[in-house]
């Protein structure tokens, strides 16, 4: 993920604020870190919350399994947030050295691709446990969710492995030192050759990953609710419009959230330095804060049970936090009631 100093592409401070078409530098600058430091604040506490009752409060099934892991993908992408902020703050100046400018890059495209195969990996669970019951009856099981979980940690790290490589820092004729991508992998930044390289390789990366981290997930998700649609339907299992509402908002939230994500990459492998880039920019860090802190929201809180165990799990947590007399058998009963 190409947040970190990303703003490398688009004209400098002081351009930006000499041309009235442009956003101002602070103006831009406030408006990129206060969201990201925001979903700092509220995703990890959030999403922290949401590991903690997935992992202790309720039982090990494939479904928790893949909510477990999927919040987990955007809980380790709501870490890096804070240091991309202030990358921003600095103008883009990386204080951070060479080792966490490739760390923190690495981590957050593996958080994407992981979060975006786990999407997949949901609906088509939810494909295939109602179109193919025979089926998951005798094969969907928690060790089976388990190497599925494997496979999409594995594949997302690899697909992760050329961004590590290609991000370095880069010291520029301004004094500053960025963290960016140097895909020709060469200290020879001004040769024409070396430009021409980059950019294919460049376009060959931007290619792949709106393939395989946008387009394909895209599609996968739109025929699996669609399909679960029409066999709910068929069956008269829609007593209400809630499930096909909320795999409508499934589909829309991962379109509305990584689209922008994409569009902002595509443009800037056209190095369109424009007004555009910049919104597009803007407007990247705002679904993309969006989709690590109300993600969870929307996909977990669509479950009862998983509403129900949360709010006895909290009243639990605080009763045996804050308590300072006894309750301790009024606390062992809560936990028996929560677990199921």
């Amino acid at each position: 993920m190409d947040l970190i100093n990303s703003t490398i592409y688009v004209v400098n401070a002081s351009t930006l604020a000499r041309n009235s078409t442009h956003i101002s530098a602070p103006v831009s600058k406030i408006i990129i870190a206060l969201p990201l430091f925001m979903s700092f604040i509220i995703g990890t506490i959030t999403n922290g919350l949401y590991l903690w009752v997935l992992k202790f409060k309720m039982k090990k099934t494939v479904n928790t399994l893949l909510f477990f892991h999927l919040i987990l993908s955007y809980f380790i992408s709501t870490l890096i947030l804070p240091f991309v902020a202030i990358s921003h703050l600095q103008e883009n100046h990386w204080t951070f050295g060479t080792a966490l400018c490739k760390i923190f890059n690495g981590t957050l495209s593996v958080g994407m691709f992981a979060s975006v195969f786990f999407l997949s990996a949901i609906s088509l669970d939810r494909y295939l446990l109602i179109l193919h019951p025979v089926w998951s009856q005798q094969h969907r099981t928690p060790r089976w969710a388990s190497n599925i979980i494997l496979g999409i940690w594995i594949s997302a790290t690899t697909l992760s492995i050329p961004y590590l490589v290609f991000r370095e820092t880069h010291d520029d004729r301004e004094g500053r030192v960025t963290c960016r991508n140097n895909y020709a992998v060469s200290t020879n930044w001004e040769s024409k050759e070396m430009q021409t390289l980059r950019q294919w390789v460049h376009a060959a990366c931007f290619g792949s990953r709106f393939l395989l981290g946008f387009l394909l997930p895209f599609f996968i998700i739109i025929f699996c609710y669609k399909r679960v649609a029409s066999k709910m339907k068929e069956r008269g299992l829609f007593k209400s419009s809630k499930p096909f509402k909320v795999m409508i908002t499934a589909i829309i939230s991962f379109f509305v959230c990584w689209m922008p994500y994409h569009i902002y990459q595509g443009l800037l492998l056209t190095e369109n330095q424009s007004l555009l880039l910049q919104l597009t920019m803007i407007f990247t860090v705002l679904t993309i804060s969006f989709n690590t802190v109300f993600s969870p929201i929307l996909y977990l809180f669509t479950g009862e049970d998983f509403k129900k165990v949360f709010k006895k799990s909290i009243l639990t947590l605080f009763v045996s936090t804050f308590s300072d007399d006894s309750f301790a058998g009024r606390t062992q009963n809560l936990n028996s009631e929560s677990l199921i």
